[in-house]
């Protein structure tokens, strides 16, 4: 697949097959710029990890103290810190020795954590300084009711995977761990969608009776909810449990592109268009949504997150060149357009992160969601409303105000638009007091000049995946995938045609602004 390499003067994508047709100029002093951020970045992640156990915390203050860590970690943040280890290690950061010694002794510390025996699943919630589950949460006092969440495990598992196909001495203890995770214990075949398909996972699981809506099954209490829509990070856990067997490879055609057109359904973000088909026995509408003349299937909240973070790890734009290969570059592009013309920040990259007024915020594009409320772009959560045909009247256009731009999901976009990803990364640390000892700082409000400077994990290694598969020829993507996993997803995925046009016309991309 060619890459998007050029500035960010009048240029037309074409996407045909996966690919993104421009001129390619020199690209060594870009990526001169990005072995600079992973250096940081890897920086940040060595300071959130504990020493003596190898886990590494959710967030850490901007300073990279000590004493700034949190106390408590998830099976997303292992898995991150694991993979970033070796993407550190590939691009020369640290030595293989030093690489393998820091895997290890989280791998060791991970094979003794308390976890769910019968699946083989770990709790959402553990304390990076000695591995106890997290019982009240740090912050407030509050009472946390153990959860396994699919997601979760799902980013543990690929960066077991990652460690089996990447380093090669540990591929034994990676693989006793990931071998006893079971998938399949989150599929409900009961679960339907409006369009008659059944069989989906669940959000996750209880192994004691919490408070509010549950399902009791196999012994535990089921989240009410199911993931039941196509772009969204939890396609990771799909993806698993399909390459091990233990879920119908008619599960990914389960979930749903778009949410139905008919205005029973008029509640979500716009009326899509598309096509009914069916692939593996299973009915499928195609849909789609329309946002400043990009065609694309949406995820649920607009973000780069959902929409790409899975492709860091399976080739789903090379695999499946009619769908995933189209689909990703018109998510970019509209992640571009609305920060640059449609709210006319001047950068973008939207994507859940922290909020520089202090907590967590899922930040997005709402007119590239479902989700009727949406994830905002601004801190006025201002609302877009296109409409639902003629089910329901548009909304007043939206007044953009203080922008939110997410460095990570900047990154999440270098297979699709190189160029513009280093201009707007550079303009963003050049024009806001955004980068420090670990990186770019989480979040940065673009109007007002507010920083949320602090480093999460999560996000910080969805850099380090980023940066591996392209500074390092695809690192993740060819650790991650085995022959069993490419023969089991990549003609499943293939045989499907999103209804984006192989030969879309996107939007000029203008002059960056400083």
């Amino acid at each position: 697949m060619r890459r998007l390499l050029a500035p960010l003067t009048a240029i037309v994508l074409l996407l045909a097959s996966g690919s993104v047709a421009v001129a390619a100029p020199d690209t060594g002093g870009a990526d001169r710029a990005l072995l600079g951020y992973a250096r940081d970045t890897w920086r940040s992640m060595v300071a959130m990890t504990d020493p003596a156990t190898g886990l590494v915390a959710d967030n850490i203050s901007g300073d990279l103290a000590v004493g700034g860590r949190s106390t408590y970690t998830s099976p997303t943040n292992i898995g991150g810190y694991l993979w970033s280890a070796v993407v550190a290690r590939e691009l020369g950061i640290i030595s293989h020795r030093e690489a393998r010694d820091r895997i290890a002794k989280t791998l060791d510390t991970l094979a003794g954590l308390d976890h769910h025996t019968t699946s083989g699943m770990y709790y959402n919630w553990y304390d990076p300084r000695d591995g106890s589950v997290v019982r009240t949460w740090p912050d407030d006092g509050s009472t946390i009711y153990p959860f396994l969440s699919s997601v979760d495990n799902g980013w543990l598992a690929a960066a077991l995977n990652v460690v089996k196909g990447g380093v090669p001495e540990l591929r034994g203890k990676a693989d006793g761990i990931l071998r006893k995770m079971n998938f399949g214990f989150y599929y409900n075949p009961a679960a339907s969608t409006p369009f008659g398909a059944s069989g989906l996972i669940a959000g996750g699981f209880w192994d004691a009776a919490p408070p509010g809506c549950s399902q009791q099954r196999d012994g535990v209490w089921f989240t009410c909810n199911h993931y039941d829509i196509t772009v969204t990070e939890p396609r990771i856990a799909t993806y698993l449990g399909i390459a091990a067997g233990q879920i119908p490879p008619a599960a990914y055609y389960h979930t749903m592109r778009t949410l139905p057109a008919t205005c029973d359904w008029s509640w979500h973000e716009m009326q899509p268009v598309g096509f009914d088909t069916s692939h593996e026995g299973v009915p499928v509408y195609e849909g789609a949504y329309r946002y400043r003349g990009i065609q694309f299937v949406p995820s649920w909240g607009g973000d780069m997150f959902e929409a790409l973070m899975p492709d860091l790890f399976v080739p789903e734009a090379r695999w499946a060149p009619n769908s995933w290969g189209r689909n990703h570059p018109a998510t970019v592009a509209g992640q571009i357009e609305h920060g640059l013309n449609d709210a006319g920040y001047g950068y973008w990259g939207f994507s859940p992160a922290s909020d520089p007024a202090g907590g967590y915020m899922a930040w997005g594009v709402d007119a590239m969601g479902m989700d009727t409320d949406g994830y905002p772009s601004d801190v006025e959560r201002s609302k877009y409303d296109a409409g639902f045909g003629d089910c329901r009247p548009a909304g007043p256009a939206p007044d953009y105000g203080d922008g939110v731009v997410t460095p990570h999901a900047a990154f999440l976009a270098l297979p699709y638009a190189k160029g513009p990803v280093v201009d707007n990364l550079a303009r963003l640390k050049a024009n806001f007091d955004s980068y420090g000892p670990g990186g770019f700082y989480d979040a940065i409000a673009v109007g007002s000049g507010a920083v949320a400077r602090r480093y999460l994990s999560l996000d910080q290694a969805m850099i380090m995946a980023a940066l591996g598969n392209e500074l390092a020829d695809d690192l993740i993507r060819r650790t991650f995938v085995s022959p069993q996993f490419e023969r089991r997803i990549r003609p499943l995925i293939a045989k499907e045609t999103f209804n984006v046009p192989a030969h879309q016309q996107l939007p000029q991309l203008r002059g960056s602004r400083s």
